[in-house]
């Protein structure tokens, strides 16, 4: 009986330990960026003891959280610029590629039947576009039944890195848009309703017939929604596929940009999809505990040495070996060791 209860003892000691020993990292921000980081931390988890609590707020709060320190690394789709990174004492590095949608609630339109061109959705959503039979659709749409339905403008109203892969898009395609609204987590949006997080832009323009919203394109395939083709820069309609995605990240020209800060929109290339952005860490210079860093550089590591398959699986682009192999050497700013 002592034998069974010393061995039980020394049993629960060891799971004890164990369970200590896993570190637990805290993460938050992009909502773009959360299917990825929550498989990565699924199968990443006994390999690398790293445990993940990440928050999927937006891209403007999880700067501000990392700025205060709340978390041990902050999340956003919009890179930071050099001076703010400076300011408060972080180094971004990017993780994967990812699309960003086009959603629609068309009666009688399936998924990539309907046709879109940068200028006509950036008068969408100035407003200066309001039915769905409109002449400028209509033209793009030669043969289509388009319905003689209100357009509802849809976009998020949290802080949102796809809101500023999106409003940078629409500055590309429209002076107007880029005069009047410009592009940021956050702009004075001219019309239309805002819905919190991916899932609030999806079940908005799900609830309103002759709705319109973007959204990221790993959140608009698991949840099936209804997408739109969009012109590219070489002028052909492309659907938003994992096709699409690679054509247009393989345009990128990562050796000229500072602090990996890449803007993917408007690629060239005839297969490639318009909308697309890295989506970045940010990681404290100065951490408060340098264990937490070398979790996090660890948890990271993991995703880019055994976590393509998993990206691919969500229609992300796993970023170039050479990408790779410059954050790796960007990490030894960062105090911690691996």
């Amino acid at each position: 009986m002592t034998f069974r209860t010393t061995a039980l003892a020394i049993a629960l000691a060891g799971f004890s330990f164990a369970a200590h020993a896993q570190t637990q990292i805290t993460g938050a921000g992009s909502t773009f960026a959360a299917p990825i980081y929550g498989k990565w931390a699924e199968a990443g988890a006994t390999a690398t003891g790293v445990k993940l609590n990440y928050q999927a707020i937006g891209s403007g709060a999880g700067i501000n959280q990392i700025n205060n320190r709340t978390v041990d690394f902050g999340a956003s789709d919009m890179p930071v610029k050099a001076e703010d990174l400076t300011a408060h004492k972080l180094m971004q590095f990017p993780t994967v590629i990812g699309g960003v949608d086009i959603i629609v609630n068309l009666p009688g339109i399936k998924a990539n039947e309907l046709k879109l061109t940068g200028p006509v959705l950036a008068d969408i959503y100035l407003g200066k576009i309001t039915k769905w039979n409109d002449p400028e659709i209509a033209k793009i749409n030669a043969g289509m039944k388009l319905p003689s339905l209100a357009i509802a403008t849809v976009h998020r109203a949290d802080g949102s890195g796809t809101t500023f892969v999106f409003t940078d898009y629409l500055s590309m395609q429209s002076a107007e848009w880029k005069s009047k609204v410009g592009s940021s987590t956050s702009v004075a949006w001219p019309n239309g309703a805002g819905g919190k997080g991916s899932d609030g832009v999806a079940a908005t323009v799900q609830h309103i017939p002759g709705g319109i919203g973007y959204d990221e394109s790993a959140y608009a395939e698991q949840n099936h929604l209804t997408t739109a083709l969009m012109m590219n820069k070489a002028g052909k309609f492309v659907a938003p596929t994992m096709a699409a995605f690679v054509a247009a990240a393989g345009n990128a020209d990562w050796s000229k940009v500072q602090n990996f800060a890449i803007d993917l929109n408007d690629q060239p290339g005839a297969a490639s999809w318009p909308i697309e952005s890295a989506t970045f860490v940010l990681l404290p210079l100065d951490p408060k505990d340098e264990k937490q860093s070398t979790a996090v550089k660890k948890f990271f590591d993991w995703g880019f040495e055994h976590g393509d398959d998993i990206a691919t699986s969500l229609l992300y682009i796993p970023l170039p070996q050479s990408v790779h192999a410059a954050i790796r050497t960007a990490w030894k700013a960062v105090p911690g060791t691996m």
